[in-house]
């Protein structure tokens, strides 16, 4: 075997270094890993930290008081419940289509694909990214599950391959999700009698926003020049390769139930799930003939039809359910502590003074390009895409209106703002990480060099659409 053995207890990566070696862009990076190596904190205490970091900016630049603050706190944590429900449903699904056995059939049958590490690197990226266009939850999902298979893949072949890289390459995809079919903002702008909708008068046609060209033509360049930036600072010096230690892949959901009442022989068809599947088909072609727009429920209703027809009966699609739970769960838990801070941001209006700020010095032209910061800096603070909408976009609309700019601009600016910076917030790499078996700070080093190279396209693409 060329590479290095293993120990074979390990559930996870070989625990040396995760820096990147070999390539000059590469070795540049070694302090920025170490640094986040050691001083990064979990997922759960980083949000707790950031909890207290706004409490105190916003007792620091608004006029609220501590009792304020506080109130404002405890009255946010309940604050995104319905969105917090339709962002799980979104994980869940994505995570349960993922696993179905044709899907993971698909896969396998990729993870054949690449030859090369670097073509290992390259092409998760690549269907990570598309798969986060079709729906976010799919493409962190299918992402992580694709780059063990290719880590499994590599190990059989007796080839190296840096299994940080590839697991960041996998969440590098998702730096698009919000140019693409379960983009929240926009879909929240079309939804009719959204607090968007109602803003602007009327629903605002995805036509306008995610299926533009120039939104098109930025997807392109994002997926050229952030796998042009992954290829420059993939580790090539096989000192610093990490590879998979577990030797065998991961078994699917197996169904063991028995079947010895007419009850179980129910649980045990196909009939339920596929009439179930047939009914959804029949609603989406009912609601799309109707001049129905695509929203976020409806993303949701499209992959519960898929996975409906996909299963084979109620028993594995329970025990799919079953194994999905457990990616959902820390997201579940730490969702009221950002909804906490949108609480704390909104009702003290440290929120609003962020935004001004960035409106103020705007001009029509660079309108669009201050709200992609703005919306990036309170993604830091706020991982919602919809939750970001519903407190940036009032201020930001009116702005766009005063400046003359259009209005599709200025959400798809907070869109992707809000996916920019994601790659160095650790809150939707949870699924990801907790599929792969690693911790934020194996990766972040890599993803940061991803949150440069989209912002340098996502800003031109702003600035060249306001010109």
């Amino acid at each position: 075997m060329t590479a290095q053995e293993p120990d074979k207890n390990e559930s996870g990566p070989d625990k040396r270094s995760t820096q990147g070696g070999g390539a000059v862009l590469g070795t540049l990076m070694r302090p920025l890993n170490t640094l986040v190596e050691r001083f990064i904190p979990s997922a759960l205490v980083f949000a707790i930290v950031l909890t207290f970091i706004v409490a105190v900016l916003a007792l620091i630049f608004t006029d609220a008081g501590p009792v304020t603050v506080v109130e404002e706190w405890g009255m946010g944590l309940a604050g995104l419940l319905a969105f917090m429900t339709q962002m799980a449903l979104v994980l869940l699904l994505g995570y349960i289509l993922a696993n179905t056995r044709p899907v993971r059939k698909l896969l396998i049958r990729l993870a054949r694909v690449p030859k090369t590490a670097m073509q290992a690197y390259l092409f998760v990226f690549l269907i990570a990214a598309l798969g986060s266009l079709i729906t976010w939850g799919l493409g962190l999902v299918a992402g992580a599950l694709l780059a063990r298979e290719v880590a499994y893949e590599f190990r059989r072949r007796e080839q190296l391959v840096h299994f940080p890289m590839l697991v960041a390459a996998a969440f590098s995809g998702f730096v698009m999700w919000h140019m693409g079919y379960s983009a929240s903002g926009p879909l929240l702008a079309a939804t009719p009698d959204s607090f968007v909708a109602d803003q602007l008068g009327e629903p605002l046609a995805i036509t306008e926003t995610i299926f533009t060209t120039w939104n098109l033509l930025a997807v392109l360049a994002t997926i050229l020049l952030v796998g042009l930036a992954l290829f420059l600072i993939a580790p090539r010096n096989a000192k610093a390769i990490v590879p998979l230690t577990v030797d065998a892949r991961e078994k699917e959901v197996e169904v063991d139930e028995a079947v010895e009442t007419p009850a179980d022989r129910v649980d045990a068809s196909r009939i339920p799930t596929l009439l179930t599947g047939l009914m959804l088909v029949a609603y989406l072609v009912i609601h799309f003939s109707g001049g129905g727009s695509l929203t976020l429920d409806i993303v949701n209703w499209s992959f519960l039809t898929l996975i409906m027809l996909l299963v084979r009966n109620p028993f594995e699609l329970i025990a799919l359910t079953k194994k999905a739970a457990s990616n959902v769960g820390e997201i579940l838990l730490q969702f009221p502590l950002y909804a906490g801070i949108l609480g704390i941001m909104g009702g003290t209006g440290l929120i609003t003074i962020i935004s001004e700020a960035f409106v103020a010095i705007s001009t029509p032209q660079t309108f669009a390009l201050f709200a992609f910061f703005s919306a990036g800096l309170v993604n830091f603070f706020v991982p919602s895409g919809g939750g970001q909408i519903a407190v940036q976009a009032p201020i930001l609309l009116e702005a766009a209106d005063s400046l003359g700019t259009d209005p599709a601009v200025a959400i798809m600016a907070v869109a992707y703002g809000d996916q920019w910076t994601n790659m160095i917030q650790p809150f939707w790499a949870l699924p990801l990480l907790a599929i792969a078996g690693l911790k934020m700070r194996d990766i972040l080093g890599y993803t940061t060099i991803t949150l440069i190279a989209s912002g340098i396209v996502f800003g031109s693409a702003l600035v060249l659409v306001s010109l």
